[in-house]
């Protein structure tokens, strides 16, 4: 197996550097810690994501709590690891604040579609105009409050489902991944991300799970686990503390799988 690093053609770290005269420290910072995100890392595949990502990724307009947690969610990497390109349709599963429909509808441009999959509990509050309003002013993303389940199926390249799993049981996981399988096209891939836990720890009050548990859950529905990344994991977590203590200031220890529906 060749491992390469990530093209940098469309990605120019010189200019993530030298086009940052007057910006304040937190901003350079922000850019300094992207840049040698990009540099360390280092896939098999290289995804071809629209040539402004990274502007994209590092624009003012983009919310300046998103550009704060790029450092440990690492959004080139997921997207390259996914292999997001260009054009796809992609879905953000339990789209929550959108930090990941923004970084997909980035990576997919304007040929592309996100579909923002907020769920109908988000119209209870003034009947979702915030989810609507992040959705419209992205382009290319649709904001969707319905199930998965009641999406089209076969009609999705690529989804997300980030931190949405951890309080589920094995009855709640069966339709919920059985839905991601239908709404993916033949050969389409799913990233699932969450918080990891330890055996005899109340886990979910943590917002943490058991690994073993999303592996089983995933593999029931059909989907075939093609990826177990170490992309997110950070030795600086102990699982022993609720995800939101600050002791570990968003450096919380995360699995990633990709999982592919068979063609």
């Amino acid at each position: 197996m060749k491992w390469v690093m990530p093209a940098l053609s469309k990605v120019s770290i010189r200019n993530i550097y030298f086009s940052s005269r007057g910006e304040n420290m937190k901003t350079l910072i922000v850019k300094s810690g992207l840049a040698l995100c990009l540099l360390l890392s280092a896939h098999v595949v290289n995804a071809e994501v629209a040539p402004d990502f990274m502007d994209k990724l590092l624009s003012e307009d983009r919310p300046e709590e998103d550009r704060a947690r790029d450092g440990s969610r690492r959004p080139y990497q997921v997207m390259n690891l996914l292999q997001v390109d260009e054009g796809m349709t992609v879905m953000d599963i339990g789209a929550g604040g959108g930090w990941y429909s923004r970084v997909l509808s980035a990576a997919v441009g304007p040929r592309g579609k996100v579909v923002a999959q907020f769920g109908p509990r988000a119209l209870q509050r003034n009947n979702g105009q915030a989810q609507k309003d992040t959705a419209a002013s992205l382009g290319n993303t649709e904001a969707f409050f319905e199930e998965v389940a009641d999406y089209p199926s076969n009609s999705i390249d690529r989804a997300i489902t980030a931190l949405n799993i951890h309080h589920f049981n094995g009855e709640r996981a069966a339709p919920y991944f059985q839905a991601i399988y239908n709404v993916l096209k033949p050969g389409g891939m799913v990233a699932v991300i969450d918080h990891i836990g330890m055996a005899g720890m109340e886990n979910a009050m943590m917002h943490r799970m058991i690994k073993s548990d999303a592996r089983s859950w995933i593999e029931a529905s059909g989907l075939e686990i093609v990826t177990d990344s170490d992309l997110l994991s950070t030795n600086a977590d102990d699982h022993a503390r609720s995800i939101s203590d600050p002791i570990y200031g968003r450096d919380v220890d995360r699995f990633v799988f990709i999982a592919r529906k068979p063609n």
